[in-house]
């Protein structure tokens, strides 16, 4: 069986946490805690980076850095997204206003942001579907315009880039994902990249359940206290340790995937050329990080057949999101704004095929291979 997902994983990571058990140190903040931060602040360019035991925390953080977020403001985001996104501000007792998605890239459709926009309304939340960029420049306009803060949901995106600047850098906030599915894995995990020095005070003091405890640690204060409300935010040093010796092979990692993508995308245009299927796509400007390979079917039924059909010949591959406005919590605390026109067709209709650090290109050449004979 070609599983469609395998974690990755570097030679290095075993060294890294017997050295962490060695010298006991496995909580929070630790070597290499510091060593990823730094790593994504070098790479991204972002003010501040602080790693998180998920995405789903760094949202959450996000949220709480903004206090102008409360109950009965409105936050914009797409409905095709993980419950995460949403989550992270219906605990404020925010709702989440969720527009149509763009059939190209899955992304929120930027030009139904403004319709949107309520005297409630407090924030956007952008989501780079599959590490491909959001139409950032319109957003952030926008954002400029009526004053309202940027989150982004860069959980895919590590890596990828809009016009040369990397995604999560853009918003007030970005937010990765080092879950076992993404890129680059800690198992669980994730990253609050923090764009303005002004709020990295209060997100330390957030993170650290709520206590100057960063400062003392650095020799800034002599004794450490409770300031603000907060939580524990803290991943363990040896859940870092797993991830920095990826982090120091990323090229490599990026490399191979963006290979495979790219194999994937030659020997299955002939069938999008005949119509057949849709491929992803990629705008001007945005380059991604072959986070994941999707196809479109023609509809659930076809998807439903397909998906059975590789998985007798040996190939897992899955659908993803089902959109948010449409669950129960979805409809218990947010509203769809405008017609649902492709947020849930074209859901209905999208694959994931296998895509993992370790996947050969003959595992892909197979897979293509009975793709095409399933549409022969």
């Amino acid at each position: 069986m070609i599983t469609f997902n395998v974690p990755p994983y570097a030679d290095k990571a075993y060294d890294y946490i017997r050295e962490c058990v060695k010298n006991q140190k496995i909580c929070g903040d630790g070597p290499y805690t510091k060593k990823c931060n730094e790593w994504i602040e070098r790479t991204t360019g972002t003010a501040k980076c602080l790693l998180t035991t998920s995405c789903t925390h760094a949202t959450e953080l996000a949220a709480l850095l903004l206090p102008q977020i409360g109950p009965g403001d409105e936050v914009i985001m797409p409905s095709f997204t993980f419950v995460s996104t949403a989550d992270a501000f219906v605990l404020r007792g925010a709702v989440p206003v969720f527009v149509d998605i763009r059939p190209d890239t899955m992304n929120i459709d930027e030009k139904l942001i403004e319709p949107a926009i309520t005297e409630r309304t407090k924030a956007i939340v952008p989501v780079h579907y599959a590490g491909v960029a959001c139409e950032m420049d319109t957003i952030m306009e926008i954002a400029g315009r009526r004053r309202l803060a940027v989150i982004e949901d860069a959980a895919q995106g590590i890596m990828s880039t809009y016009r040369g600047k990397a995604l999560g850098t853009f918003g007030n906030f970005g937010c990765f994902s080092f879950h076992e599915t993404k890129n680059y894995s800690m198992g669980e995990g994730g990253a609050l990249l923090i764009r303005d020095q002004k709020d990295v005070e209060e997100a330390e003091i957030i993170r650290e359940k709520g206590t100057n405890r960063s400062k003392y640690y650095r020799g800034q204060i002599d004794k450490y206290t409770w300031i603000n409300y907060g939580s524990s935010y803290l991943p363990s040093d040896m859940n870092a340790a797993y991830l920095y010796a990826q982090l120091e092979i990323a090229e490599q990692i990026n490399e191979a995937r963006i290979t495979c993508w790219n194999r994937y995308y030659r020997n299955l245009g002939p069938l999008a050329d005949a119509g057949k299927i849709e491929l992803p796509a990629v705008p001007e400007g945005c380059v991604h990080n072959g986070h994941m390979f999707y196809i479109k079917t023609a509809d659930i039924g076809e998807r439903t057949a397909f998906i059975d059909y590789l998985k007798e010949k040996g190939i897992h591959a899955v659908f993803h999101y089902i959109p948010l406005h449409t669950a129960p919590a979805g409809l218990k605390f947010g509203r769809f704004h405008g017609e649902d026109r492709y947020t849930t067709r074209e859901s209905e209709r999208l694959v994931r095929l296998p895509m993992y650090y370790g996947l050969n290109l003959e595992q892909v050449d197979y897979i293509c291979d009975t793709v095409k004979r399933f549409y022969a």
